[in-house]
């Protein structure tokens, strides 16, 4: 008798270990989507002072530009069959994301750049509109059935330790690791200086000679492919079958992070995804059962929330947002 409860208590420890590993290698994959969402846009933000709503079809918009390249059009199998698949793919993925980022380009020159010096209100509204019709001609384009992507990896999953881990969510978090590393170059780069500067002080910055207007259309075409990549990745297995009419309403998860990071932080953007990641992933493993039956089959999407409200209690402008200081 005791020997049973001996080896029922090390399969119970063990399933308990494999239940935390899954639970958490996934919150970082999910996570690492959500820190490529809110690092675009922080971007924006910082450059323009705008939260662009349009973020979201965007990156619905790149997820579709990569399923037409690699599944409809063979980009570029049709043209060099002698790259392996995968190679195959992350060419056609880099493309899609190129192209994503010129259509933020052009968004950024025909729609915000006239706006400027008009009230953020009507900005906002502008990023709105513009969401809707991005999204109406996604949806469109997309169809009724979800698109696959082609990606190599399908189901394929790999053991990392106890945990279980997809080969997508792999390829997630090293391409996350490979944009956070080139922003930081960036930053230190001619335009990421006057990035900086510009966010810090527009009319300083002005009168060095920097163009605000070419800044805030860098900061698009960085925050639109961003947002593709994200876009991708979220429509890969685990997460989904491919890029569907609800993809664009993935971005809008990213709101805690960017709000639980700080809105004007690019550290606190990569910070609020990973916490709002592990925040969700955590109560989907934890949080069901006839124990937490009163709580909903829905309520891991409402965890990143509740944090957001218990961050912004303690710290109203998030942990590393910059506060506002006024004189009354």
């Amino acid at each position: 008798m005791t020997l049973d409860l001996l080896v029922f208590a090390q399969a119970g420890g063990q399933e308990a270990v494999d239940k935390f590993a899954n639970a958490t290698s996934s919150g970082i994959a999910l996570g690492a989507i959500y820190a490529l969402l809110a690092l675009g846009l922080v971007l924006i933000y910082k450059a323009t002072q705008v939260l662009n709503f349009a973020h979201g079809a965007l990156a619905a918009l790149g997820a579709f530009f990569a399923a037409y390249l690699a599944t409809v059009i063979n980009f570029p199998g049709r043209y060099v069959t002698f790259l392996p698949t995968t190679v195959q793919w992350i060419l056609s993925a880099l493309v899609a994301v190129l192209i994503t980022a010129v259509v933020g380009l052009v968004l950024e020159r025909l729609a915000i750049r006239p706006m400027i010096g008009e009230p953020l209100f009507s900005v906002v509204m502008i990023t709105i509109a513009l969401d809707i019709v991005i999204r109406t001609i996604t949806d469109d384009l997309i169809g009724t059935n979800p698109r696959p992507l082609g990606d190599p990896w399908g189901a394929d999953v790999v053991n990392i330790g106890p945990a279980i881990v997809a080969k997508s969510e792999l390829a997630t978090v090293a391409v996350t690791i490979i944009a956070l590393v080139g922003i930081a170059l960036f930053f230190r780069s001619r335009y990421g200086v006057a990035m900086r500067a510009t966010a810090f002080d527009q009319e300083a910055a002005m009168a060095q000679g920097i163009s605000a207007g070419r800044i805030f259309a860098l900061a698009w075409a960085i925050g639109a492919g961003l947002a593709a990549a994200a876009g991708i990745f979220s429509s890969l297995f685990p997460r989904s079958i491919g890029v569907s009419n609800t993809t664009a309403f993935f971005a809008f998860r990213a709101l805690p992070a960017i709000v639980i990071g700080g809105l004007d932080s690019i550290s606190g953007a990569v910070v609020g995804g990973f916490i709002v990641g592990l925040a969700e992933s955590y109560a989907g493993a934890y949080f069901i059962g006839d124990t937490w039956s009163f709580l909903g089959l829905g309520f891991a999407g409402v965890m990143p929330y509740i944090v957001m409200l218990i961050v912004l209690i303690v710290r109203p402008y998030g942990l590393f947002g910059t506060e506002e200081i006024r004189r009354v």
